[in-house]
């Protein structure tokens, strides 16, 4: 993996030649708060501040979008299907986090279909992560086998060091963008500088929660009628809150809206396991009748059910679902409970 230096001269260089570049920006409503946003300089940045309220999820799958568009006419139905390739751009400043989500979304998207517009955004956009030194005690990246370093993702890494950055080149996509720039071979003292950095930041994060067991899935595979189920759900509003905030959460409704009685298009929107009509059938009958039972396959979904098909766990551990529920559910302590069980359980079979 190669590493080079980068002065804020050259991030800023790099910036202004491009046309469309995403990074965090200080949200209007908040200062606080950052959101990702289009800037058009570095200085629009807010670099070092708290994670972006939403993740990267909505620049490759956008909350509503229309797929295609249709017209009937008396010899038929014209359809117009929409561009799958994106304009190019760049994001900056990537939490790791949000960065990793994204190539664990992919193989849900390229399972027995290829999604064209996920794709063909994806193909389009260079990811330069940066290094998380804004962690909070919601964050557990570190439990799922990832961690505020992580370059899972990044097409390069920023590390930020004394007059810049230490960049770790990851992909061919993150060199040919360094190499409109003037990056320069990084010293031994920022190598070691960063590695100071990245260890600050790993051990800010692994007190959070304890790492998940490889055999934490099959438990909750065999649990799936457990008691605890009822009881830890409670709180659960149904509201989707979490999962328009999770970067992996990736459910989806489509609908034709009618413009007029002969023109329309087909949409689609985002969708939530935790809403009560999302499995409601046209029938009446929901197979998933209570919040306990939605709240149950969120879990399942994943920590059993994607990492059992796909063979990785459907969360990076942003922690952005604890800050946004409106009844005040900790995914971390949730995890925590069921670890317990398990634990409990493998022990007294073990006797």
């Amino acid at each position: 993996m190669t590493q080079r230096f980068l002065s804020h001269a050259d991030l800023a260089a790099l910036v202004a030649a491009h046309k469309r570049v995403i990074a965090p920006v200080r949200a209007k409503d908040d200062a606080r708060q950052t959101d990702y946003l289009p800037i058009q300089a570095l200085a629009d940045a807010a670099l070092g501040a708290a994670l972006p309220r939403r993740s990267l999820k909505e620049y490759f799958l956008p909350p509503t979008e229309v797929l295609l568009s249709y017209r009937q006419t008396k010899e038929g139905v014209e359809i117009k299907e929409v561009p799958t390739q994106a304009q190019p751009q760049v994001i900056l400043f990537a939490s790791p986090c949000d960065a990793a989500a994204l190539e664990v979304v992919d193989k849900v998207m390229d399972w027995q279909y290829r999604d064209e517009l996920w794709f063909g955004r994806r193909e389009a956009t260079t990811i330069v992560g940066l290094l998380c030194s804004s962690m909070d005690s919601s964050c557990f990246c570190s439990a799922i086998g990832l961690g505020p370093d992580s370059p899972r993702g990044s097409d390069v890494l920023l590390t930020q060091v004394e007059g810049g950055y230490l960049a770790q080149v990851i992909t061919p996509k993150g060199e040919a963008l360094l190499a409109h720039c003037a990056a320069t071979e990084a010293s031994a003292a920022a190598v070691a500088q960063a590695e100071t950095a990245r260890k600050q930041a790993r051990e800010k994060v692994e007190n959070n929660a304890p790492a998940i067991p490889n055999e934490f899935g099959a438990w909750l595979e065999e649990n799936f009628d457990h008691p605890a189920w009822k009881t830890m759900a409670l709180r659960c509003h149904g509201c989707g809150a979490c999962a328009s905030v999770c970067p992996t959460c990736h459910c989806f409704d489509i609908v034709d809206e009618h413009d007029s009685s002969e023109e329309g298009v087909r949409r689609r929107n985002w969708d939530s396991c935790q809403t009560a009509k999302f499995t409601l059938q046209a029938s009446g009958y929901n197979p998933r009748q209570s919040q306990s039972e939605r709240f149950r396959q969120r879990i399942q979904h994943k920590f059993s059910i994607y990492p059992k098909r796909f063979g990785e766990i459907l969360c990076t551990g942003c922690g952005r679902c604890c800050r946004v529920c409106a009844g005040g559910m900790n995914l971390p302590e949730i995890l925590g409970g069921l670890i317990a069980l398990a634990k409990k359980d493998q022990g007294e079979s073990g006797q």
